[in-house]
Order: C-alpha cells, then sequence, then structure tokens
C-alpha cells in the first residue's frame, strides 16, 4: 500500500531509519511503499519456489538465490525486496555484505491482497526500466505465474488453465528447470 505523502520524497536512508514493527519498507522514485507480513500461503509457496530453485542454483553453480528481505537498492530513492531475487554468477560483484546494488537477473513477487497492485504496476514498471531479465509475478489465487522480460508489453502467463510447467534457463551452458505449478500450488 502506498503512503500518502505527495510532498516528501523517501530515500534509501530514511526507509533504513524506520522501525523494525513487522512492516516492509520500500521505496520507488521517492515514493514510500508499507506492506504487512504476508499471509501463510504465500510464504508456503515462496518456501517452495526457493527450494526449487536454490537446488538447482546451487547444484550447478549459477549464482546467488534470495528471499526477502533482502534489500535491492537501484539508486538514491528507490529501494525493494523482492520475494525472491537471482543474481548470476557473472554478476557478483552487485551483491554486498548489505546490500544488492544493481537489478537482479529474476526478480519473483507473490502477490498478498495489500501487495497486488503495486507488483503488476510500479514494480513491473520498475523491474522492466531497470533491466531485470526475467520478473515472475506469482498470483496463488489464479495458481499462474506471469513472466516479464524487459520492455515486454505482455507477459507470457503459465498456470490458470494454460501451459503448467515453466522453464527457467538462467545460463544458456545449463539444462532448464523445470517448474511445475501443479506441486507449486498444492495445498498444505
Amino acid at each position: 500500500m502506498s503512503m500518502p505523502s505527495p510532498t516528501r520524497l523517501y530515500t534509501v536512508d530514511d526507509v533504513r531509519a524506520m522501525p523494525d514493527d513487522g512492516n516492509r519498507y520500500e521505496i520507488i522514485d521517492g515514493e514510500l511503499f508499507v506492506t504487512p507480513a504476508p499471509g501463510t500461503r504465500h510464504q508456503r509457496t515462496l518456501g517452495r519456489l526457493y527450494l526449487l530453485l536454490g537446488n538447482y542454483v546451487s547444484r550447478h553453480g549459477l549464482g546467488e538465490l534470495y528471499f526477502a528481505p533482502v534489500d535491492v537498492v537501484l539508486g538514491r530513492l528507490t529501494l525493494v525486496e523482492p520475494d525472491m531475487l537471482f543474481i548470476h554468477r557473472s554478476r557478483s560483484d552487485v551483491i554486498t555484505e548489505r546490500e544488492v546494488i544493481a537489478a537482479p537477473d529474476l526478480a519473483v513477487e507473490i502477490l498478498s491482497p495489500s501487495t497486488a497492485r503495486t507488483d503488476r504496476g510500479r514494480k513491473r514498471a520498475l523491474y522492466q526500466e531497470r533491466g531485470v531479465t526475467e520478473y515472475w509475478i506469482v498470483d496463488c489465487e489464479q495458481e499462474q505465474v506471469e513472466v516479464w522480460g524487459p520492455g515486454a508489453m505482455a507477459a507470457v502467463v503459465y498456470g490458470g488453465g494454460g501451459e503448467d510447467t515453466i522453464r527457467w534457463q538462467p545460463d544458456a551452458a545449463t539444462p532448464a528447470l523445470t517448474v511445475d505449478l501443479h506441486e507449486l500450488f498444492r495445498s498444505a
């Protein structure tokens, strides 16, 4: 949810000074976004996806995979925390002890009622503008994943009655990973 303050531009330093109150604070071009902790379905889906991608990334030595909270700083007025992000090993120099200082190769947002509008709007535009190679919007309610690339006018949509597997191949020299959406979205 965006916080109304049309006259104030927030900075990365402002966000770092925010209280540790269980909310997630992000800024896009100086606009503050505050979201509460996600629900259990969100976290279950994130955990499953992290295990799938994490094992694949580790097995092939592809780079680093992180889940929130990890700051991605894209300038003095932009700090986001994707639910999950991947940095290819060839770009490991953008990872510092504190944060990631460039666009991830993969950013994943799992929709919550409080974040859906921002994830599909402001964050999608930001990730596309800043060169995120792939942006996945995971919709647990519709049991689908939208995959966006830089400059794409529309997403490739998986699940929701269509193709039920995603092939992810962050490195051409490595066999692709197949993500089964039925398994990803199955009930506890």
